[in-house]
């Protein structure tokens, strides 16, 4: 059974936190936590229909989020309210963690879009991440953040990058 089909086992409040402030916080269902992963669904918490060109969230779009402890990025599985797959929503994030019902993720601006049929793999928001001063203030996690986009862009351009979900 894919994550997109089990069902939820319990709910959690997700709050992304960005520049020492929550940005969004929602609720999720708890899919899966094996101590290291934890995933979760929840459906597009914006406000009305998000256009980034290459893709649209909307109301009715369900995601399923992988977030790690151990790991600096969290990937998001984008599908509509049907069922269909859009693609893979990916923030580069400190490692997540989980207090009791709420999933604290640190975001840190890079971001990475790989599309359903990975034919589209595209490196977002780099500018945002240098003008964040993140690599004056803490250079150790500005050099995890960029590992952790190039680990994800070479993911993304081959198959193997399902096999992060399972």
């Amino acid at each position: 059974m894919s994550a997109y089909q089990a069902e939820p086992r319990g709910p959690l409040t997700v709050r992304l936190v960005k520049a020492g402030r929550t940005k969004i916080r929602y609720r999720a269902g708890l899919l899966h936590d094996d101590g290291v992963r934890v995933v979760v669904r929840a459906p597009w918490a914006g406000a009305g229909v998000r256009d980034f060109g290459f893709v649209r969230f909307a109301p009715g779009d369900v995601f399923t989020e992988h977030y790690w402890r151990d790991r600096w990025y969290a990937v998001k599985e984008v599908r509509d309210a049907s069922g269909l797959l859009k693609g893979w929503y990916c923030d580069v994030t400190r490692p997540a963690v989980l207090t009791g019902s709420e999933l604290l993720v640190e975001d840190l601006d890079l971001d990475l879009w790989r599309s359903a049929d990975g034919t589209d793999v595209r490196r977002l928001d780099e500018d945002e991440f240098a003008a964040s001063g993140l690599a004056r203030r803490d250079p150790e996690a500005a050099r995890a953040a960029t590992a952790a986009l190039d680990e994800l862009t070479a993911l993304a351009s081959t198959d193997r990058f399902t096999t992060l979900l399972t």
